[in-house]
Formats: C-alpha cells, sequence, structure tokens
C-alpha cells in the first residue's frame, strides 16, 4: 500500500526522534546512500554530519524549533528553525535520499517559510551552504534566496561537521525576505 497521496504532516520533533533524525541526516548528506539523492556532500566531506547531541540541542534550543515533517507515519524530511531577533536560520534540512527531486523539499521549505514569517514576524530567513554546493546554491536561489557574498570558515579540525576532502572549504551566508 502506498502512501504517496497521504498528504504531509508537520510537527515539532521531541527526544523520541533524534535517532530517527540522526539517521535521516546522515542518509541524506554522507556516505554511499546519500548519493542515491541530488544533496549529498560525500564528495566534500567524509565523517559524520550530525550527532544525537548536535539533534537534541537543536530540539531542545530555548528560541529554535525542529521540523519533523512524516507522510502517513513515515519520516521524510526534517528542518530546523531558529529565531535570531528578526531573522530565522534555517538549518539541518534533510529529505530522505529516495524522495528528493519530486518537490518535498520544495514544501518543506515553505512551510518554513511560514512558520517564521507568521509564528515569528521573522523578515528573513537566512542560512549557510558549503560554497562549492553550486548545485544546492542554485535550487535555493531559484527559491528567492540570494547569495551575500559573506563568507564564514569551515570548522577544520572539527571533526563533529565531518572530515573534509578538500582544503578550501567554506560557508557562504545565503538570505530570503520574508
Amino acid at each position: 500500500m502506498s502512501s504517496e497521496g497521504a498528504e504531509l504532516t508537520f510537527r515539532p520533533a521531541g527526544a523520541a526522534d533524534v535517532p530517527a533524525l540522526v539517521a535521516l541526516v546522515e542518509s541524506a548528506y554522507r556516505g554511499d546512500a546519500s548519493r542515491v539523492g541530488w544533496t549529498t556532500e560525500a564528495d566534500l566531506l567524509d565523517g559524520r554530519r550530525t550527532d544525537a547531541e548536535g539533534v537534541t540541542e537543536a530540539i531542545e534550543h530555548p528560541h529554535g524549533l525542529v521540523l519533523v515533517v512524516e507522510r502517513a507515519g513515515e519520516l521524510l524530511a526534517c528542518c530546523q528553525l531558529e529565531r535570531r531577533d528578526n531573522v530565522a536560520y534555517f538549518g539541518m534540512f534533510s529529505v530522505r535520499p529516495e524522495s528528493q527531486g519530486g518537490g518535498l523539499g520544495r514544501a518543506v521549505l515553505e512551510h518554513a517559510e511560514q512558520v517564521a514569517r507568521e509564528q515569528w514576524g521573522a523578515a528573513e530567513l537566512e542560512m549557510t551552504v558549503i560554497e562549492q554546493r553550486a548545485d544546492l546554491i542554485a535550487w535555493y536561489e531559484r527559491r528567492g534566496f540570494r547569495r551575500t557574498g559573506v563568507y564564514l570558515p569551515f570548522p577544520y579540525g572539527d571533526e563533529r561537521f565531518g572530515i573534509p576532502r578538500r582544503p578550501d572549504l567554506r560557508f557562504e551566508k545565503l538570505v530570503k525576505d520574508l
């Protein structure tokens, strides 16, 4: 029985969701499993993308929210929002690799924008993307984000963010007016 026709549900993540969220984020970005989708960072980074501690911290953040996205009770995607004055930070955006490319990511992003705008009164959504991910940056630009030219260093030596496969990684800040 397929759940394709079932409607997406969005809910705040709780402590019980941590193991499944860690597995989802890892599957979307790292290792051979991530190569099924197009958001993989496997050519840029080895190691982990996140861990239970990092996900728990995001869930428990006093000004944040991790959204779990399900269809018929099946975890398909997630994202993190963090309120920073009149700006909302968007991160930990993950879609199961086999579910990528069909509009699910767009629906999650639109829902996150709505939460940031309507519930938090945010004027902008901001995020950081590894500069070398031109395909991903282009996807965000098609959804109204703009490149700022503001760069942040990659945390070399901190394996919580992965093990770089090249020496020139850095993040670029992207913003979108809400």
